[in-house]
């Protein structure tokens, strides 16, 4: 009987002991929640204070009631144009490899690279030197030729001598002028001169080398008739007309000029599907090279009854592309979801060709809030 009465004892304390620990955790918990609320509450106070401030300050749009707080924009026709950046190049026609004519060991090269020369300026001079000689000896015997002509056509004058005579005097003169002419021709072709005014921009070959026709031997620049020269994708056909305004931009210069498109090229390159776009280059205060990059922005597509929206506005569901509008519903302005067609977009502005028309009211700042029926209050 007494070891029953011990076990009760014993249970018992331990009853005691386990209720008095389970009351310091409640009371643990009952402490936790409270320090929470107390933070959730300190939270929502600045929430509503930051909120508050943000709508004073136009950052975010303030709902009166179950109304969104909005602003609109009207549809206006107005003027739209798309640009295209094409990649070209300045070229000159005045950018010229010259080479001899003739076959000739190069004699003397008379200019330096950067040497500014003008028409018609000797530049290399090849070995002519069998020419020279024979041209001096033709020059003898046309001398005595003419002088035996010139006696023959007396005598011929006076009758006396016979017409075969005359006649062979005269083709042996005629016969070495001509020869003599062949033969300063083909002296002139040992010699390379200038075709144009300006600068010498290369010269690959050295004194003592042998040239043949066509091997280079200088280069001559003039950059006063230069331009820009780019190729575009036959996808542009029919979209670039002469005369239209280009913006040409140098990135390695950061400039940029206006000019207009002074010729468009008749035949599609096969291998690269491209057609050449030629643009006028205008007078520049800033140094520029053929062949130097430059980027061309053109205009492909321009209206002038455009209705126009920020690109942004234009949304997609499962049935295309849509923007709210405005009605008018028992007296309230609620939204709307209006299907458009967009076209062409450009600079953060995307043309509607469908589903818009001029004077109609779309949602704008705030749109972003709105569902299909959602009342709206404007913002003045």
């Amino acid at each position: 009987m007494r070891k029953i009465n011990q076990i009760t004892y014993i249970v018992i304390i331990s009853a005691l002991v386990y209720a008095c620990g389970g009351t310091e955790a409640a009371k643990d918990k009952v402490t936790e929640l409270n320090e929470l609320k107390a933070q959730q509450k300190e939270l929502e106070t600045k929430i509503s204070d930051l909120e508050a401030e943000l709508i004073q300050s136009g950052q975010l749009e303030k709902k009166e009631g179950n109304k969104v707080l909005i602003t609109t924009l009207k549809m206006t026709p107005d003027s739209f144009e798309h640009w295209v950046e094409v990649r070209g190049t300045v070229a000159s026609r005045k950018n010229v490899m010259l080479s001899a004519e003739t076959m000739g060991r190069i004699e003397s090269i008379r200019v330096t690279e950067g040497q500014k020369v003008s028409k018609g300026q000797l530049l290399v001079q090849l070995d002519a030197d069998i020419l020279r000689n024979s041209i001096s000896e033709v020059k003898t015997q046309l001398e005595l030729a003419a002088t035996i002509y010139e006696r023959q056509a007396k005598l011929w004058e006076q009758n006396i001598g016979t017409e075969v005579q005359y006649l062979q005097a005269k083709n042996n003169k005629e016969a070495l002028e001509s020869k003599l002419k062949t033969l300063n021709s083909q002296l002139s072709q040992s010699n390379v001169v200038a075709p144009f005014n300006g600068i010498i921009d290369n010269i690959p070959v050295r004194e003592g080398e042998m040239t043949s026709p066509g091997m280079p031997l200088v280069r001559i620049v003039n950059q006063n008739d230069t331009y820009i020269s780019a190729d575009v994708s036959e996808s542009f056909l029919g979209k670039f007309q002469v005369g239209q305004q280009v913006k040409i931009y140098f990135p390695s210069l950061d400039k940029e000029v206006v000019s207009k498109i002074a010729s468009l090229g008749q035949v599609i390159k096969s291998e690269n599907r491209t057609f050449e776009v030629e643009v006028g280059l205008p007078a520049v205060n800033f140094p520029i090279k053929p062949n130097q990059v430059v980027v061309l922005h053109m205009i492909d597509y321009q209206t002038d009854k455009a209705l126009v929206v920020p690109t942004k506005l234009v949304q997609r569901d499962s049935k295309g592309s849509y923007v709210y509008e405005l009605v008018d519903k028992e007296g309230k302005l609620v939204a709307s979801k209006v299907y458009v067609k967009p076209g062409v977009s450009y600079n953060l502005e995307t043309e509607i060709v469908e589903g818009l028309s001029a004077g109609q009211l779309i949602a704008y700042e705030g749109y972003r809030e709105l569902a299909p029926g959602a009342a709206v209050t404007i913002k003045n």
